[in-house]
């Protein structure tokens, strides 16, 4: 009876750090990062912060990004500071390279923005740490899907610099 115990602790330890490390793949320290960007984003739009927002994207994003102003002034003009709710999903990934001691890895995450009783869905990919390229390190892309809006395709279809509203 005793081994059977002590196997089945074992199991459950085994189970629990291979979930932690690498389940969802991402990383000690990450979680903290993703929702630290979450509450300033949030905190952003109901504040119409321009200068807050514009701060959590990379050097990189702002020069490749086509219409950074223009679409913030957009974005902004569709939540206006009316945000019932929001919330976390529990959808996020990491992945990422190292280089010669250096490293960047690419953050996937989302949230639930509710205003009106509509909800709009934001996606982020986030460059935290970039060693690599520091100039890389922010958000890279934000991207608002409109409430009804449909689905369009893989993080990777989707993948641009600056803000994407769909």
């Amino acid at each position: 009876m005793s081994i059977r115990i002590v196997m089945m602790s074992f199991l459950v330890v085994g189970l629990l750090l291979l979930g932690s490390c690498g389940g969802s793949g991402v990383r000690v320290g990450e979680v903290e990062h993703k929702d630290a960007v979450i509450e300033q984003i949030v905190s952003a739009l109901k504040d119409s912060d321009k200068e807050a927002l514009t701060s959590l994207f990379s050097t990189k994003a702002l020069e490749e990004a086509d219409s950074f102003e223009n679409d913030v002034d957009y974005l902004f003009g569709l939540i206006q500071s009316e945000i019932d709710s929001w919330g976390k999903r529990d959808a996020s990934s990491s992945g990422g390279s190292i280089e010669y001691g250096k490293k960047s890895i690419m953050l996937r995450y989302s949230f639930d923005l509710i205003k009106n009783s509509e909800t709009y869905l934001f996606y982020i990919i986030d460059y935290y740490p970039d060693t690599i390229d520091p100039d890389n390190e922010g958000v890279y892309m934000l991207e608002c899907r409109l409430p009804g809006s449909p689905n369009t395709g893989s993080w990777q279809e989707r993948m641009r610099a600056g803000i994407y509203i769909h």
